[in-house]
Parts: C-alpha cells; sequence; structure tokens
C-alpha cells in the first residue's frame, strides 16, 4: 500500500508517534504536520510538572521524529477541499495530501459560571486558566504564591491541585461530586484520597458547585467564599471536531472512524483524542499511541484492524499510588470480586475477576500489588490463588529488576526490553540521557525511569546526574522509588495541539523524570458532567 504524500493536522504526542512510526514502517513518501500552537510538539500529559517546577517547560519537548518531516507550527486548518484533496490554513497556506490523518485533540471543556471571563482559542483570562497548552502552565508557575482554586474533580484536577501546594499556594479543590474522581473510585477509595488531599494541605470541598466569580475571589453554591488569585479550570475537555464537521465527515462527540481508523472519507483518517472508536477511551494517551501504531502499519501495508485499548487510570502525585484498571460498569455473571481495606495506613484493594483475570480493579497504596496487577490486567494474565499474599506483596508479586528475563519489557511506551537496556549501558551510555538517546526508554511516558536507573546502576538526579532533568519522585507510575521493579511504564493522556514557517520537528529524546501516567478522563462541568466524551487532560 503506498500512503503517498501525508498529512497530519495537529501536533501532539498522538501526532508525533505516528510520524515516527510511519517512518519506522518503511513510509518514504513526504509527511506534513500542522500544528496550532506555537511551540515544537510538546507533552501535554506532563503539564502539572511545570505547575510544580519538577520540569523545565524545555523538558517538555517530544523526541525529534525522522528527518524530512516539514513541520509547520502556529497554523490552524480552516478547510478541507476533500474533492481536491487540499487543506487551506489560516495563513493562506495550501497543503495537498494523498491521505490525511486528523489528530485535532480535544479543547478545555469550560463551565458556565456568572462572571467568568470568556476563554477564547488557545488564550486565558488574568487570574483563570484551563489547564490545556504549555502556556497555561508557564502562565501558572510564573504566578507567586497567593491562593489557588481548582475547579474539578477529576485525575487533572487532583493532580493539578497537589502540584500548586507543593509550589507554595493556598489550594482548595472544588468539586461537585462526593468525593475525588468519584467516576473512577468507589466511596471507600474516593474517601481515602479525600483524606490524603487534606494530609497534604489541599482544601477540599466535595459537593459544591461554583456560583460566581470575581477576580480574586470564588463564590460557591452555599454561599462560602474562596480567595484565588488564581482560578484553574480542570472541568474536562471535548474533542476537536469542528474541522471534520465542515468537510462533511460523521461526527459524534468525536470523529467517527472504525477499525481502520478511518473516517467516511477513505483518505481521511482519525486518530488520538478527536477519534471516536468504540474500543477506545479519549482523554488516554496509550490507546491514541496504539492508534497511531496501528494506523501506520496499515498505512505501509500490514493487515491491521484496530480492536481497542485496556483502559488503566493512575494517579501521579507523589507518594499516592492509585490505580484504576477497567472502565467500571458491572461485574461479569460468575465474576469474583475481592477487597481490602486498611484505613489506618490508607490502603484499599477491590478486584474484580472473571476466570481469574481482572476485568476491573482499584488499588490504593500498595505499589507492588499495583505493578503486578497492572501487568497481569494489560496482558490478560491469571491473578495467583494466594489474592491476600498477591494484593500485600508477601509473595513476589514484582521481581527485582535484576530478576527479570532478558525479554522483559521495561519501557512499554517503547517496547524496550531488559536485554535492550543492559546492552546500551554495556556499549557505553553512563546516565539517563544516553541511555534514552541509544533506546528511546524514557521518552515515552517517563513512568519507567526509576527502572531504567536502577537496572542500568544509574545515579539519581541530582547526585551529578544532571543529564536527566530534576529529581525524580515515587511518582513514577506503577510503583515508588523504594519498589523500582514494580515500574511498568504505563502510558499518558491527551492528544491534539501543537503546529507558520516549515521547519524541522523540534526536540530532543528527552528524560521526562516524574513523568505523567494514563488517566481516565471524562467531561465535566464544574466537575460533574456535561455532554460530550471523555477527554479531561
Amino acid at each position: 500500500m503506498n500512503a503517498g504524500e501525508v498529512l497530519v493536522i495537529g501536533a501532539g504526542p498522538s501526532a508525533q508517534r505516528f510520524v515516527e512510526r510511519l517512518h519506522h514502517h518503511g513510509h518514504r513518501g513526504g509527511v506534513s504536520v500542522l500544528g496550532a500552537e506555537p511551540h515544537a510538539p510538546y507533552h501535554r500529559a506532563l503539564l502539572t510538572s511545570v505547575l510544580d517546577g519538577t520540569l523545565a517547560p524545555a523538558a517538555l519537548a517530544l523526541p525529534t521524529p525522522p528527518a524530512g518531516t516539514r513541520l509547520h507550527t502556529g497554523v490552524t486548518v480552516t478547510r478541507i477541499d476533500r474533492a481536491r484533496r487540499l487543506a487551506h490554513a489560516d495563513d493562506g497556506s495550501v497543503h495537498p495530501y494523498d491521505t490525511l490523518v486528523l489528530a485535532t485533540g480535544a479543547r478545555p471543556a469550560v463551565p458556565r459560571i456568572p462572571g467568568l471571563p470568556r476563554l477564547t482559542g488557545l488564550a486565558a483570562a488574568d487570574g483563570v486558566a484551563a489547564l490545556r497548552t504549555l502556556a497555561d502552565a508557564e502562565r501558572c508557575a510564573a504566578a507567586a504564591p497567593g491562593s489557588a482554586v481548582v475547579l474539578g474533580g477529576g485525575p487533572l484536577a487532583v493532580e493539578a491541585a497537589t502540584a500548586l501546594r507543593r509550589a507554595g499556594h493556598e489550594v482548595a479543590l472544588v468539586h461537585r461530586g462526593p468525593h475525588p474522581l468519584d467516576r473512577h473510585l468507589d466511596a471507600t477509595a474516593g474517601a481515602l484520597l479525600g483524606r490524603r488531599l487534606q494530609d497534604l494541605g489541599v482544601e477540599f470541598h466535595p459537593g459544591r458547585t461554583a456560583a460566581q466569580y470575581c477576580p480574586g475571589k470564588l463564590t460557591l453554591d452555599d454561599g462560602l467564599v474562596l480567595a484565588a488569585d488564581t482560578l484553574l479550570l480542570c472541568t474536562g475537555a471535548v474533542p476537536e471536531t469542528g474541522l471534520a464537521r465542515r468537510a462533511g465527515l460523521t461526527v459524534r462527540t468525536g470523529v467517527v472512524v472504525d477499525e481502520l481508523l478511518r473516517t467516511d472519507d477513505p483518505h481521511i483518517h482519525a486518530i488520538g483524542d478527536c477519534a471516536e472508536h468504540p474500543g477506545d477511551a479519549a482523554g488516554h494517551l496509550e490507546p491514541a499511541w496504539e492508534q497511531a501504531e496501528s494506523l501506520a502499519r496499515q498505512l505501509t501495508g500490514a493487515p491491521v484492524l484496530h480492536r481497542g485499548t485496556r483502559q488503566i487510570t493512575r494517579l501521579r502525585v507523589p507518594g499516592t499510588d492509585l490505580v484504576r484498571l477497567g472502565r467500571g460498569g458491572p461485574a461479569p455473571e460468575g465474576a469474583e470480586v475481592v477487597a481490602f481495606a486498611d484505613p489506618a495506613r490508607g490502603r484499599y484493594a477491590r478486584l474484580t475477576l472473571h476466570g481469574q483475570r481482572i476485568t476491573d480493579a482499584v488499588l490504593l497504596g500498595l505499589p507492588r500489588a499495583i505493578a503486578a496487577a497492572s501487568r497481569l490486567y494489560e496482558r490478560d494474565l491469571p491473578v495467583p490463588a494466594g489474592r491476600l499474599e498477591f494484593l500485600l506483596g508477601i509473595a513476589p508479586a514484582a521481581p527485582d529488576t535484576d530478576e527479570l528475563p532478558d525479554d522483559a519489557v521495561v519501557c512499554r511506551c517503547n517496547n524496550v526490553t531488559k536485554h535492550a537496556l543492559t546492552e546500551a549501558c554495556r556499549a557505553g551510555a553512563a546516565d539517563l540521557a544516553q541511555v534514552a538517546a541509544a533506546t528511546r526508554a524514557t521518552t515515552g511516558c517517563g513512568g519507567c525511569t526509576d527502572a531504567v536507573r536502577t537496572l542500568c546502576h544509574l545515579r539519581p538526579a541530582g547526585a551529578g546526574d544532571g543529564a536527566d532533568g530534576p529529581s525524580g519522585s515515587p511518582d513514577n507510575g506503577a510503583g515508588t522509588s523504594q519498589d523500582p521493579a514494580g515500574t511498568d511504564e504505563e502510558s499518558a493522556r491527551t492528544a491534539g495541539g501543537g503546529g507558520g514557517a516549515a521547519q524541522q520537528w523540534g526536540g530532543t529524546p528527552r528524560n521526562p523524570v516524574g513523568a505523567a501516567d494514563d488517566h481516565g478522563c471524562t467531561t465535566e462541568d464544574q466537575g460533574g458532567r456535561t455532554p460530550g466524551r471523555s477527554g479531561e487532560r
């Protein structure tokens, strides 16, 4: 199959991954990428790391794709001429294509609050931002410590609230649900997470909505007035589908695609947050990357169908190990439910098993079980018979990195095995940046960073190893820094973004210490439901 001239609209992580994989699988035709943001493509899932200074904005740059990729930033496509296969942009440029890939991502869902200034496009009002772009994160990070209110109750809201607290702000989190992450956690786990937020110094207001905004303060529906030098809206996102609608493509909440990730125009495909595929949820980076892989293989001749992706939702808050596996819903007939609660130590687990395999799970405060259960769920493997021992890590739930077989995948985003890592170190890679350059490990979501460092016996950041940026935190995906072997790399969320003049794709392979993990993200209005599909990032 010859995809010919490929044009990608959108320059976020899904677009970057697609372009890289397209080259990997043998495409040698032209590739152009158009992104609306002025920046070179960056890892949107790491925006909360900018809030607390864990990462500098430049560290979010995505790896450089193959030479010859034509990137146009600051360009918004306004019209697609399907008959002539042309994309018209707001700067007057016209871009031909044989194959068009929509990777336009999602835009913030802004709640309707009296007094709230209207946020348009990529702009934000003074003191108010919807955390969606690098500019949003930089603006919030530049603000002097003061009072901050975060509106929303999903993973992004919780991560942003704790990041602002670590940066020295007095933070209040307002959510209309009964507890944080109420769409992912049951009441027991939600209560424990709420208590954890209080312990971290975040003032939590459940069951409340915003009634009025004035610069510097937010009034809640019960009359309580909160100081708000900064108001951060983490109230969900909706797929960016306007361009597809104007082109006459079928759109529901997202651009409808089939198992070939094809729209109803055979020359146009869609991936990432803008795409609506029955087997995937928006707001997750891993499905976007798998879609990118499937589409790249398909366009280079492989008979690949995209069936969907297993959902893993992680919370990235230092010292708080939390994962949700699956999408909820009723348990299958004949399912086994295993529950464990230790409120005094902030530990909780609930596994739903069918045929000895995990169909749904919530785990909190159990890093070894989180690491092991995540691997078993992803690979659809049975859970050991000793359920309690498995949850408590009494049995070897997650082997040390030295015990891993050579073919064990350590960096799942880039499919890097233990053997590849050890060979890179034997060949002279002496720090994380060199390991990343040699193998691409840690350049995806970054969740494998501690495992790679331990496996290769590298020095931690801050101990003379300046190449890998700020010190890694326990917030590394599958476990804490004390349990590096349990850090199977999990993916982060979001897609789209990024995209005048043509240039080579910016950025170099990075090691995003403290990188983001996978998040289920449901469109919210002040932390509740609005029409539209998931996509909180």
